[in-house]
This record gives structure tokens, C-alpha cells and sequence, in this order.
């Protein structure tokens, strides 16, 4: 049975435990085809990804960017997959804001062997474009992980500054 379904919207998502659960972030104009290749290798056994959404065509409505920002926040990163035109993407761009205001970590994907693909406007001139294999979606998000959950460890260790300067004052006026 294949897991794969089409949201209301038309988009494809599939869940599976055990995995990283990503959104994918593509030109729904020029590469849906590239996403149903995603979603194909998401499926098999040890990709260690799930996809959980991706990208539907860009209204700049409200309600277009809320169900965004509700598929992103669900997700534990988001993969985008960049074609020759993704640069010229006023959806990909959008969604890569909203992903960055989420703090998601995201992975530049490269789509296409044969052509020159580009990264979509608002991506930081520090994101690398990653060649698309098995091997490097598994190590890329694996890295992220990581990194998010020592970020996320060492924001839980700080204290608030407010919170320090009235312990101090506790203790000195004791």
C-alpha cells in the first residue's frame, strides 16, 4: 500500500514513526516532479526522512500563508529543493521566510544534474546547495539535529538576565 495521499490543497504527505518528519519547500511550476521523486525516496526503508508536506501554489493569501506556517511548525526540518527557476519563485521565497522565522533548520537541495539550479531569493549567502543522494539528505539532516538540539539545550540552561539580577539581589540582601 503506498503511503503517500493527497492533501485538500493537492500536495502529497506521508508520515512514518521512527523518521525525521520534513516539509519540502519546492517551484510548484517548474519541479513538482522533483518532489514526487523526493516523496518516492522518502519511502524507502532506511531514507530516515518522512515528508510530512510540500509546497502548493502560492496565493499570498492569509489563509495560504497560515496553512504554511501550520506545515512547517509540524515539521522537524524542511528540505528545499531548488531548480533553474527557484530563484524567481515568489512562493519559495515566502515559504523559505516563513521557515526562517520558525527557526527551522533547512537544507538547500540541488534538483536538477544538468542544469544550473539557484537558490531562492532570502536564502543566507552562507547556505550550501547540497548534491541530491540518499547519502547527503541523511547526513544533512542528521547534522541539523544535532545542532538543534544543542541550541535547544543551551537556550534551556540560560537563565533570563531579570531572573539573575533578583537572585542576586536576594542573596545580597540577605
Amino acid at each position: 500500500m503506498n503511503p503517500a495521499t493527497r492533501s485538500s490543497k493537492g500536495a502529497p504527505t506521508v508520515t512514518r514513526a521512527g523518521k525525521t518528519d520534513v516539509s519540502v519547500i519546492f517551484d510548484v511550476e517548474h519541479d513538482e516532479e522533483l518532489y514526487d521523486e523526493l516523496l518516492e525516496q522518502s519511502q524507502c526503508p532506511g531514507s530516515g526522512f518522512a515528508v510530512t508536506g510540500g509546497s502548493e501554489r502560492f496565493t499570498g493569501t492569509d489563509s495560504w500563508s497560515q496553512r504554511v506556517r501550520r506545515q512547517i511548525r509540524r515539521a522537524d526540518q524542511v528540505i528545499i529543493i531548488c531548480g533553474e527557476h527557484t530563484d524567481e519563485s515568489q512562493g519559495v521565497f515566502s515559504e523559505l521566510r516563513i521557515a526562517q522565522e520558525e527557526e527551522k533548520p533547512y537544507l538547500l537541495l540541488w534538483g536538477r544534474r544538468e542544469v544550473m539550479c539557484t537558490k531562492p531569493l532570502g536564502a543566507k549567502p552562507s547556505d550550501g546547495m547540497y548534491r541530491w543522494t540518499t547519502q547527503v539528505i541523511q547526513d544533512q539532516i542528521e547534522q541539523s539535529s544535532r545542532k538543534s538540539h544543542r541550541e535547544s539545550a543551551a537556550k534551556a540552561l540560560k537563565r533570563p538576565r531579570a531572573v539573575e539580577k533578583s537572585a542576586s539581589a536576594d542573596t545580597t540582601a540577605r
